[in-house]
């Protein structure tokens, strides 16, 4: 059974580069939000945005902020995850040195890619192999989170602690990982379940869980999810179908 660690402990961030951290970000029609997320990101080895089908000048942005930008077509945030890293793989095949950390980040500006020392500042210590960025630990602007989002991240966590003793509190999507921990994993699903998928199976395989507190703020442009009934509806019901598939394979 994983560890969630305890959200207090204190691991100071290094004043140095990031060589050994590998950004993913997927991105579906983010030109306005992106240029943001990538000026404010700290030096880091690569940042690779996965480009899931966008209709305006996403990639453009992303190629002039010095980005590697890759196409996924299979629209789905899981999708453009594993395309992200299936770039990562073939890089390694082809000789490039493995990363140390991989960190996943929202394209919409709502997080504070800034943070992102702080966030991989435990697995770099040693002392965690996945580390969370808790919105609902942080503070959110007024109308960050919907309600609908708050609820349904609440639910989630609540079921995933009753289910698999996993004491999370969201399902953030700005979050560190160890790449080889990532590696294990075996990370499958190609939409609203990825970042449930990645928690259930951090905390099965013994995974040393943090989470540690984000401000958050309003995303520019409209959500694909939240800001749509259907949107909120398809990714709610896949989170619970999610939990449901694990905990009934947990049963068996």
């Amino acid at each position: 059974m994983g560890e969630l660690l305890h959200q207090d402990l204190v691991f100071p961030a290094a004043n140095r580069s990031f060589d050994e951290v590998v950004v993913i970000i997927p991105a579906l029609n983010e030109e306005q939000s992106l240029p943001h997320v990538l000026r404010d990101l700290p030096p880091v080895g690569r940042v690779i945005v996965v480009d899931n089908g966008s209709t305006d000048a996403t990639a453009e942005v992303a190629v002039r902020d010095g980005a590697l930008v890759v196409t996924e077509s299979r629209r789905g945030y899981g999708s453009a995850c594993l395309r992200g890293l299936s770039e990562v793989q073939q890089r390694l095949a082809a000789g490039e040195p493995a990363p140390q950390i991989i960190v996943f980040l929202d394209a919409d500006y709502s997080d504070h890619a800034d943070l992102l020392p702080q966030l991989v500042a435990p697995i770099r210590a040693g002392a965690a192999d996945l580390v969370l960025g808790s919105r609902i630990q942080g503070v959110r602007e007024p109308g960050a989170m919907p309600f609908a989002s708050l609820f349904g991240n609440r639910l989630a966590c609540f079921l995933m602690r009753v289910l698999f003793g996993a004491k999370f509190t969201d399902l953030g999507p700005f979050r560190a990982i160890a790449y080889d921990k990532l590696c294990e994993l075996a990370m499958c699903d190609t939409n609203f379940g990825w970042t449930i998928e990645m928690q259930i199976k951090a905390v099965r395989r013994g995974l040393r869980c943090l989470e540690i507190p984000v401000p958050y703020r309003r995303r520019i442009g409209q959500s694909k999810i939240s800001g749509t009934i259907s949107g909120v509806i398809r990714a709610g019901t896949k989170i619970l179908w999610t939990i449901a598939k694990y905990g009934l394979a947990r049963s068996q």
